[in-house]
């Protein structure tokens, strides 16, 4: 009578917005103002976000601001530039990197992810996770979580970084990229 993609399409459409309201993931409406001028403001003033047409509709030179204004994230990338990334994200604020060994004899290696919880420059405000991979065979491996010193080291090294970077941009001698309108 009806035809097996009728059904599971029609199931599909049925089953969609309980799919998409059992998620329970939403933001308060409580801590964001209603008025969209506002929360973009909000949201560009806490560094969530950038504006490529902002110049443009106002007859001026249009300003891009990306992550290279935010000396963490600058820092975390330049100390982290010797092991491949697999995932960054700067509107998510994390960089994972790949697996990655010294040597290729060697049966151990690490993946680090750097969480950012703040554009600060505090110790608090990166969360670093070090995982250790020790395989005896390529099929027989175990993953820890590394809680060693080399977690320490890599957070200082990204802190005294991103405070050079800082100084660097306060001093003058740091120029943040901007693109004018091309007539």
């Amino acid at each position: 009578m009806f035809s097996k993609k009728f059904i599971i399409t029609a199931l599909f459409v049925s089953f969609l917005p309980v799919l998409l309201n059992s998620c329970g993931m939403g933001a308060d409406a409580r801590k964001f103002p209603p008025n969209p001028e506002l929360r973009v403001k909000k949201n560009m003033e806490e560094g969530k976000g950038f504006r490529l047409m902002d110049k443009v509709k106002k007859g001026g030179s249009t300003t891009y601001d990306f992550a290279s204004s935010n000396e963490m994230w600058r820092a975390s990338l330049d100390v982290l530039d010797f092991i491949p990334l697999t995932s960054v994200n700067y509107s998510g604020g994390i960089i994972i990197t790949d697996w990655y060994s010294g040597t290729q004899e060697d049966n151990e290696s690490i993946k680090i992810s750097v969480r950012f919880l703040s554009n600060e420059i505090r110790s608090d405000a990166l969360d670093i996770k070090i995982f250790t991979k020790k395989c005896e065979t390529i099929t027989n491996c175990k993953i820890y979580e590394n809680s060693g010193s080399l977690n320490s080291k890599l957070k200082k090294k990204i802190l005294k970084t991103a405070k050079i970077y800082e100084m660097k941009k306060k001093d003058g001698n740091f120029k943040p990229y901007k693109k004018t309108k091309l007539k």
